[in-house]
């Protein structure tokens, strides 16, 4: 592994940075919200949090490839071995609507896998961090830290879903599950939800992009969870030509 082990604490302290400056933000009336050519939003906060996160990242060494940040074609990026993969406000819907369900994700990227990620909820106060192979853990806003684990699927009781993308596709997955409980969440929050064993299983057949899941996904895998393209057992890559996920479906502990 690259010697980004030993910036473990200022990774964290550059996503709560991040976090408390899209704050600020969330106070104000004035979000500065525009449209990007996808028609997603885009606001001052997540601008200003990208480049938190890029100095803060910077004297790594590692690149990094942000939402936020300059388009980087696959010819640039394809011989990268390690890079940041990083969405400076995951959840910029959820942060117009003001209901606090989103977060700052940075991830580690090793040959296309999620190693490592951190994710942090400012409005929460939750702090979230995992390394494959070496567990995960959560951060309270009262500063309290616990490991966390993914629970066993064999008995589905919980499934998380998108609240503002709950389709067709979704609602026939859910059928197979009648007794479950359903949890409607925002952002990458969905996937922490398994990776806490707080929910069984969070469904995705519809489009996300690779910063959406990356950081998310490494914690899910370091608490003994999956995220696996849906209807196989291949996990999710990353640094793809095109960034797009394909459909996915998280779970956990076998």
């Amino acid at each position: 592994m690259p010697h980004f082990e030993f910036d473990l604490e200022a990774v964290k302290k550059t996503a709560v940075q991040a976090g408390k400056v899209i704050l600020e933000y969330y106070q104000k009336t004035d979000l500065g919200l525009e449209l990007k050519p996808d028609q997603s939003p885009l606001t001052l906060a997540d601008k200003a949090a990208h480049k938190v996160i890029m100095e803060g990242l910077a004297n790594t060494g590692i690149p990094i490839l942000s939402e936020e940040g300059e388009k980087i074609p696959l010819q640039n990026r394809k011989n990268w071995d390690y890079f940041w993969m990083v969405d400076p406000l995951d959840g910029t819907k959820e942060f117009v609507k003001r209901n606090g369900e989103f977060t700052v994700n940075i991830a580690l990227i090793d040959n296309g896998k999620a190693v490592f990620g951190v994710v942090y909820a400012p409005v929460l106060g939750d702090l979230y961090w995992g390394k494959v192979g070496n567990g995960a853990w959560k951060r309270d806003a009262f500063g309290a830290v616990q490991a966390i684990q993914a629970s066993g699927f064999q008995t589905v009781n919980r499934i998380v879903a998108s609240r503002s993308h709950l389709n067709e596709a979704t609602r026939q997955f859910l059928k197979n599950y009648p007794e479950a409980e359903l949890i409607s969440m925002g952002s990458s929050l969905k996937l922490l939800l398994v990776a806490e064993g707080k929910a069984q299983l969070y469904p995705r057949p519809a489009p996300t992009m690779e910063w959406d899941t990356a950081a998310a996904h490494a914690i899910v895998k370091a608490a003994g969870g999956k995220v696996l393209k849906w209807n196989s057992e291949e996990e999710l890559s990353y640094n793809k030509e095109d960034l797009l996920n394909p459909w996915f479906l998280v779970k956990g502990k076998s």
